[in-house]
């Protein structure tokens, strides 16, 4: 019985909000923003220590920081700036994530949740992307500029290929961790009643060969 779904994305497909739909659908907890708090809280990292760092000239690892923060709402939050490093940030990454497993009953969104929690038989693995001129599409209806956009989807997913490569020692996406991989140009209700029947598919499977 799944207790938990991760959902690993391409930047702009959307699905932040799809998690948020999907959570919502099957009455869980929703671990996006809520996730940076918690890491930020068990980590006892600070404002202060934001002030600190925010003139800093940005190193491979920084961006890598900045990458693991990033969810659904990236460039929002000032904890991407936070001066520890990244070795203590996935550390208490993976002490929050498995905690959070533990509890079960929720949708992770990203923070390298699918790497965590790998051998967990009870997770659901999603991982959704888009074409390019659709991913535009989405972050210029959030209030982004063209330029920006594309600026976006031209620099986050690379640095999430480098984070993964690093911290993890796997090319991103690692296709044989996900259960499906989906494209949200066929629409945010499509992918969720895919996801939701797949998952109830794959149990239902499961079952029959205990």
């Amino acid at each position: 019985m799944f207790r938990i779904i991760t959902v690993e994305r391409e930047y702009g497909c959307g699905a932040g909000e799809i998690a948020r739909q999907l959570a919502s659908q099957l009455d869980w907890k929703l671990w996006d923003r809520d996730l940076t708090a918690e890491i930020a809280r068990v980590a006892n990292v600070d404002s202060s220590a934001v002030s600190m760092c925010e003139e800093r000239v940005d190193s491979t690892f920084q961006r890598l920081v900045k990458v693991f923060w990033r969810g659904s709402y990236e460039r929002s939050m000032h904890l991407e700036h936070q001066p520890f490093g990244p070795d203590r940030m996935v550390e208490v990454g993976e002490e929050v994530m498995r905690e959070i497993a533990r509890q079960g009953n929720c949708v992770i969104v990203g923070r390298g949740a699918p790497y965590f929690l790998r051998d967990r038989s009870d997770v659901f693995h999603v991982f959704l992307y888009a074409p390019r001129a659709e991913k535009l599409r989405r972050i210029q209806a959030q209030g982004k500029s063209l330029r920006d956009a594309e600026d976006l989807v031209d620099t986050v997913d690379c640095e999430r290929i480098l984070f993964v490569k690093h911290y993890f020692g796997a090319d991103w996406p690692t296709r044989s961790l996900y259960h499906v991989m989906l494209n949200t140009a066929v629409g945010d209700q499509n992918v969720l009643s895919t996801i939701l029947h797949t998952m109830k598919t794959v149990e239902a499977s499961a079952l029959t060969h205990v």
